[in-house]
């Protein structure tokens, strides 16, 4: 086979066989096929899509291509949960805990940012002294010590994403439902679950932009994860807005340790409320309650009695960060300046487009635009208002945290582009879609 011909026929609008993707995927983790043809072919996928078959085999080439992890020995039914993008979500850093305190064990392997989107990693990397690239053997037993473990790709699992998941990053080549499918489901299949909740993102802010693709999307996941024996259940919701108040690494472990110590505010009840919704699935999925209601109190009691919070710090421990950060959050990296946009008028407000906030986060430095950039982990932006609040002239809107002017210079119209008052008062988005 010739890669040059593979691209060729996707290029052509072609199907591409089992054999041929199988030929692309262990050529270039192996170092055969160069960047260059790589991105072309992931250019020609992303314009010409792939069908049902074509994903299902990308995925299992994606899969083999490492370790499948087995978990087995661990007690219990193993259960992540993973999104598909947006800005301000740190659910996972909440949720995390909160089903390990609950008595589900939580075998977690995230991902680092994609475009504008944030990275659980990421996060967890401004703790100081965290680290995400354990072991699997590490991983293994904090798993069975803890019921949880936050970890990124090892060279083991599916090493062909990690490669492939770098490169769409850089390319543009991320809103595909075929290589959005593919990518989580490898890592995800390959981590040692059982089961697994989905969160697809819609609206601005989210790769898919409509209702109808992320269903679309969501259905895909759904039957790969079932066709590979395992439960898979799936929630539509929203990303019109940012999620919570805080976006940026910092800042949103802040929103995690107030929301985990049962400090919430008006601007980050969404965040919560999906927190504990997310979870409340993976309880019933975990065999620990009988229904949503039941799970939802489970949820909730592990924050009022501070349990998931003691979880949060003891794995933070274990994976050699400092729990003293999540009791004084001054040790967490903290920008040097902070710029405030204001309201310009009485009004609603009727717009603030998460797209446009994470595109501002990624210009200050919290994300990436090109391979080698280094992430900042102070800087970001913490919401004041959200969708639908009423705002008077002077009002705070977006505290923008920065380290470097020149980057606030170029961000800046992004954040003032985000923000939008109407006159007349304004209908927040259902955080629910489906």
């Amino acid at each position: 086979m010739q890669i040059t011909e593979i691209i060729r026929k996707k290029r052509d609008g072609e199907s591409l066989s089992e054999a041929e993707l199988n030929f692309f995927v262990d050529g270039f983790t192996g170092g055969k096929i160069p960047d260059y043809q790589a991105s072309a072919l992931l250019m020609a996928i992303f314009i010409n899509r792939l069908s049902v078959d074509e994903t299902f085999w990308l995925l299992q080439a994606m899969l083999n291509s490492g370790e499948v992890v087995d978990l087995s020995m661990i007690p219990g039914i193993k259960v992540d949960k993973h999104s598909t993008g947006g800005v301000g979500d740190k659910t996972s850093l909440i949720l995390a805990p909160v089903c390990a305190a609950a008595g589900v064990p939580v075998p977690m392997i995230s991902g680092r940012g994609l475009g504008h989107s944030g990275g659980t990693l990421d996060k967890l990397e401004s703790i100081p002294g965290f680290r995400v690239d354990l072991d699997l053997d590490h991983y293994k037993r904090l798993v069975g010590e803890s019921g949880l473990c936050l970890i990124g790709q090892t060279k083991e699992i599916a090493p062909a994403d990690k490669k492939i998941y770098a490169l769409r990053d850089v390319t543009h080549t991320v809103e595909n439902k075929s290589l959005i499918s593919a990518s989580i489901m490898s890592k995800k299949l390959a981590e040692g679950i059982d089961a697994l909740v989905l969160d697809v993102k819609t609206g601005q802010g989210a790769f898919m932009k409509t209702q109808d693709d992320a269903k679309e999307l969501a259905e895909m996941m759904i039957s790969i994860g079932t066709k590979m024996g395992k439960q898979v259940r799936a929630l539509i919701t929203d990303m019109n807005q940012p999620l919570g108040s805080h976006v940026g690494n910092a800042l949103e472990v802040v929103e995690v340790v107030e929301l985990l110590q049962g400090n919430c505010t008006p601007e980050q009840q969404d965040c919560l409320e999906l927190s504990l919704l997310l979870a409340a699935h993976m309880i019933v999925l975990g065999g620990k309650a009988d229904d949503l209601d039941q799970a939802r109190e489970i949820a909730e009691s592990t924050i009022r009695d501070l349990s998931a919070f003691a979880k949060f710090k003891e794995i933070v421990a274990k994976q050699f960060g400092d729990p003293s950060a999540l009791e004084d959050l001054n040790k967490l990296p903290t920008a040097d300046h902070v710029e405030t946009l204001t309201a310009e008028t009485d009004g609603y407000l009727g717009m603030l487009d998460a797209l446009a906030i994470g595109k501002g986060c990624v210009l200050l430095g919290a994300g990436r635009k090109t391979l080698e950039d280094v992430i900042d982990p102070a800087v970001g932006v913490i919401v004041r208002k959200k969708l639908g609040n009423p705002v008077t002239t002077g009002d705070p809107l977006l505290e923008i945290h920065y380290n470097d002017a020149n980057k606030l210079k170029e961000a800046l119209p992004l954040f003032q582009s985000a923000i939008k008052i109407d006159p007349d008062p304004v209908e927040p988005p259902s955080l629910i879609k489906k």
